[in-house]
């Protein structure tokens, strides 16, 4: 959503360190533990994840292990909805659907409950940060292969450079910050 990567944010933008070549040389993480220790920026990210979204039919939302967990379950309480959590392999006791995908330092896989979504149930994707889009991109064909219909997909940062969202084509993007 174009102007909220401006001063309303700057609190926020300087809670988040990055990190040079971190996980792997070439990679620079960011950091939240900083925004997540400060109760009002918590606050604050987590109506601004959930703002564009007020008015549509979300029915739940779906938080991507682990940050992705702490966003959308906050913005699930925001939208007065359930929240359905995408994990790592082997984290969950029922039956499960799963998709292995490509990161940029590596490979990946989600699961998530083969009964978590009615068939039709509109879901909202949170995760925490927006990069290459590998991740988000594994996580709405999860959600949409058991079902769901995923309304849109929100993170708290997005990095533009790396054209993730390109990857979530026909999927409304709606992220709080840039870097």
């Amino acid at each position: 959503m174009p102007g909220l990567h401006e001063e309303r944010f700057d609190c926020l933008s300087a809670l988040v360190r990055a990190v040079p070549d971190f996980p792997i040389p070439g990679v620079t993480f960011r950091d939240l533990t900083g925004l997540m220790a400060d109760a009002t920026a918590l606050q604050l990210s987590a109506a601004a994840l959930a703002g564009p979204f007020r008015a549509g039919r979300v029915e739940r939302v779906a938080g991507i292990e682990a940050r992705g967990f702490v966003f959308g379950a906050l913005v699930a309480r925001e939208l007065g909805v359930g929240f359905v959590p995408l994990r790592k392999p082997g984290k969950l006791p029922a039956a499960v659907e799963s998709v292995s995908y490509a990161l940029e330092y590596g490979t990946a896989t989600l699961e998530v409950h083969r009964d978590a979504l009615q068939p039709g149930m509109r879901v909202l994707l949170v995760d925490d940060v927006l990069a290459t889009g590998g991740t988000a991109g594994a996580a709405v064909d999860l959600l949409r292969r058991i079902g769901g219909e995923v309304t849109g997909a929100a993170f708290l940062m997005e990095l533009p450079s790396l054209a993730g969202r390109a990857r979530l084509a026909g999927v409304t993007v709606h992220s709080v910050l840039e870097a």
